[in-house]
């Protein structure tokens, strides 16, 4: 019997142990997924301090306090399971944070959720937390949109978000995170950016949990105070919406410049853009060379252009929510310096202007080909518009490299530039002939045909100088050409041919009836 008595506790106690041995290997399946690809930004002990984490801002999560800020749950909760499981397979856009979809397993997620749990004690001691009702929306009437802006006015987000919404309030300059990082408030009329999305739902649950961890607070308690209802605040979820474009601006290759018969645009402002079709280009921080730039203000801008055989004239249009150099910035630019540690030796804690530049090859290249998309090299340079917001003047320039660039002599300076800014956005237009005395040094712009052109950036108020910017890759501009007459003339021949074969054949027919009938007859 008591030779017995081992095999049989085993027994009982195997299936208490089998759900705490299948932990065991759930964790160790999250771990070894979280150790390859997100310990790098997050750590190893998931506190945020990952070796990448310093060129970040925002700063990657600290697992530790369990603090989240997209959740479903109240403010100050825990997040679900399901909220955890949405972030990593969504990711947090405006963020270093990507979305792992196409990388794991819904049960690899799954596993990483568990993973990332182990790293804060509340998970544990607290208990699965009960997610909010959030209802739903009322039907979209324009009468909910202006009381949406109403309660936007009254509960004060303009004071960071700007009554625009491009997030130049006048509180922007002074946010931080609870861990005393810089944070930028949302640019609300970009919603394909939003952390938790961009639907009206999205926002809604926003308003109502906050983002914990950072400035923006939760609304819930303006319902419970009864100073709003449910659907006022749906209603600012709506006009929130609103300030952005119905769909996501669409990346294409090629900017088409008008051609205009008559004026052209002159002056940022002009009603004949409305003419002009609007190219979004996106932008990213300029990585590839010393000095990086990790956390580039400028994510994007948009193009029109237009040109009448003899000038091209660029509007670009851009959000930034300061007209630096600006003092009112100069505290936050120096907490993006300290908060930016590998590079601080290096980012400018000086008020710097903002800065536009336009690149073009020094010559219209055949086939595909094309410089190096950062200032071109010594085999291919690059021909440059480079305009900034203290002169207010463009310069042109040539550039064999990134810190090559070399005005051209003041004779042969011919592009002019006009730019105004407001609520957090700067309208530039730069005009130039299409043909130049100079053939060697400037571009000869060409009509129909493509051109390639890229874009950089900087946010002097960011504390973006030299190397550290926005940039784009190659597009192309296309001017287009006037209208043979023989695309009207073509027509209207082949119109008048057909309609005279036509004709024709019933007139055959015709004869050839009437003689069947004498024939008959």
């Amino acid at each position: 019997m008591n030779k017995r008595r081992p095999l049989s506790v085993l027994i009982t106690l195997l299936p208490l142990a089998m759900p705490l041995l299948a932990q065991d290997q759930l964790g160790a399946a999250g771990a070894a997924n979280y150790d390859r690809w997100c310990a790098g930004c997050h750590g190893e002990n998931g506190d945020g301090r990952g070796h990448a984490a310093a060129y970040m801002t925002p700063r990657p999560r600290d697992f530790t306090p369990g603090i989240y800020q997209i959740r479903t749950t109240p403010n100050g909760e825990l997040p679900t399971d399901e909220d955890l499981y949405r972030v990593i397979e969504r990711g947090m856009p405006g963020t270093a944070m990507p979305g792992w979809e196409t990388k794991f397993s819904s049960s690899e997620i799954r596993d990483l959720v568990s993973y990332i749990k182990t790293f804060s004690r509340f998970f544990e001691s607290l208990g699965a937390p009960d997610p909010l009702d959030f209802g739903s929306p009322p039907r979209l009437t324009e009468e909910g949109v202006v009381n949406g802006r109403r309660f936007y006015e009254q509960i004060e987000c303009w004071k960071c978000h700007g009554e625009r919404g491009r997030g130049d309030g006048s509180s922007a300059p002074t946010l931080q995170d609870d861990l005393d990082f810089p944070i930028r408030a949302a640019d609300l009329t970009e919603n394909w950016r939003f952390n938790g999305g961009g639907t009206v739902e999205d926002i809604y649950r926003r308003l109502r949990t906050g983002l914990d961890g950072s400035p923006m607070p939760s609304f819930s308690d303006l319902i419970e105070a009864e100073f709003m209802t449910e659907e006022d605040l749906w209603n600012v979820a709506q006009y929130v919406r609103s300030l952005a474009p119905e769909k996501t601006p669409e990346v294409r290759e090629v900017i088409v410049a008008r051609r205009f018969e008559g004026p052209l645009p002159a002056t940022p402002d002009d009603s004949l853009w409305a003419q002009t079709e609007t190219f979004f280009i996106p932008m990213v921080g300029q990585i590839i060379a010393q000095r990086r730039w990790f956390a580039p203000r400028v994510d994007g801008l948009w193009v029109n252009a237009a040109h009448d055989d003899v000038d091209l004239v660029l509007r670009i249009t851009w959000h930034d929510p300061s007209e630096s150099p600006d003092q009112n910035w100069a505290e936050f630019q120096g907490w993006v310096a300290s908060s930016m540690a590998p590079l601080s030796d290096s980012t400018s804690v000086e008020p710097t202007p903002d800065r536009m530049l336009v690149q073009f090859p020094a010559s219209i290249p055949s086939g595909r080909e094309r410089p190096y998309f950062l200032m071109g090299d010594a085999r291919r340079p690059v021909y440059l518009w480079d305009w900034n917001s203290e002169s207010r003047r463009a310069v042109e320039a040539t550039a064999t490299g990134l810190g090559s660039e070399q005005p051209q002599p003041r004779s042969s300076q011919t592009v002019t530039a006009s730019a105004g800014w407001e609520h957090g956005e700067w309208r530039l237009i730069l005009q130039r002939s299409l043909a130049t005395p100079d053939s060697a040094t400037e571009l000869q712009l060409l009509t129909g045909e493509v051109i390639p052109i890229a874009f950089h950036a900087w946010d002097g108020s960011n504390g973006e100088v030299g190397t550290q910017r926005a940039v784009s890759s190659w597009y192309g501009i296309y001017l287009e050409r006037p209208t043979p007459s023989t695309v009207y003339i073509t027509p209207l021949i082949a119109m008048v041919l057909t309609a005279g074969l036509g004709l024709l054949v019933i007139a055959r027919a015709q004869v050839r009836e009437e003689s069947n009938n004498s024939h008959n007859a």
